[in-house]
């Protein structure tokens, strides 16, 4: 009886450490790690301000081969936490391959970032702008190329459909309707994120396909203000 409990626990283990992202880490300068609440920032590829911060290393989060659990959101958690553990309070993304053929995961590489409290109030003033003066949010919706470049889904807020997000595509939508909302999109399975809506604020929502078992699957990412300004702005050169 024990063995078998002890090869059923074995078993679970490696399958929960096979769902789980591959990390890797090449830090050259650590601090005192920071505590688990405490915020980490990112900082789009092409933040001006970098030259000023301490890169302290970098992470790498993707694919273990059997990883299930690995939206944009995820792996991004993931390089926060390796941060905080160097006493990183910032991550710039420097390379980040979406889901494709040969892997249903997003995959990053991240710079890990000391920044001083000056620019950290700056990050705090941007990461907070609105407009009085609009009665409305406005929620960039954006889709690069990549894999399942067939595969369409209505984007829905609520019960409302919002938008059909196709293959290379970016909308700009007006809500008006204030408070919690659930984000969502589903074709053999769903995918959600939660939104709370606020008038005058902007939403940059980065749409895509991963891998799913007929036709593919939604994967839907919140993204912050700096870098979803900078991959809508390049959709829509493209």
């Amino acid at each position: 009886m024990f063995q078998k409990f002890t090869i059923a626990s074995l078993f679970g283990l490696l399958l929960i450490a096979g769902c789980a992202p591959k990390i890797r880490t090449n830090i050259s300068q650590k601090y005192q790690p920071l505590d688990y609440n405490e915020e980490v920032w990112v900082l789009p590829k092409d933040s001006a301000g970098v030259g000023l911060a301490e890169i302290l290393g970098t992470v790498k989060v993707g694919d273990a081969g059997m990883t299930t659990n690995c939206s944009y959101t995820v792996v991004l958690e993931k390089a926060k936490e390796e941060a905080r553990k160097s006493g990183g309070n910032a991550v710039r993304v420097i390379e980040h391959k979406t889901p494709d053929f040969m892997s249903s995961c997003h995959r990053i590489t991240a710079e890990v970032l000391r920044i001083n409290q000056d620019q950290i109030a700056t990050l705090k003033n941007v990461e907070t702008e609105t407009d009085s003066l609009i009665d409305h949010a406005i929620l960039y919706i954006y889709r690069s190329g990549g894999a399942g470049a067939l595969v369409s889904y209505n984007l829905n807020l609520g019960d409302s459909v919002i938008c059909r997000v196709t293959n290379k595509f970016h909308q700009k939508i007006e809500i008006r309707k204030e408070g919690m909302q659930e984000l969502w999109a589903k074709t053999e399975s769903k995918a959600s994120v939660p939104i709370d809506i606020k008038k005058g604020r902007t939403y940059y929502v980065r749409c895509g396909v991963g891998m799913g078992v007929v036709v593919g699957r939604p994967t839907l990412d919140l993204v912050d203000s700096r870098t979803g300004k900078v991959e809508y702005i390049g959709k829509k050169r493209k």
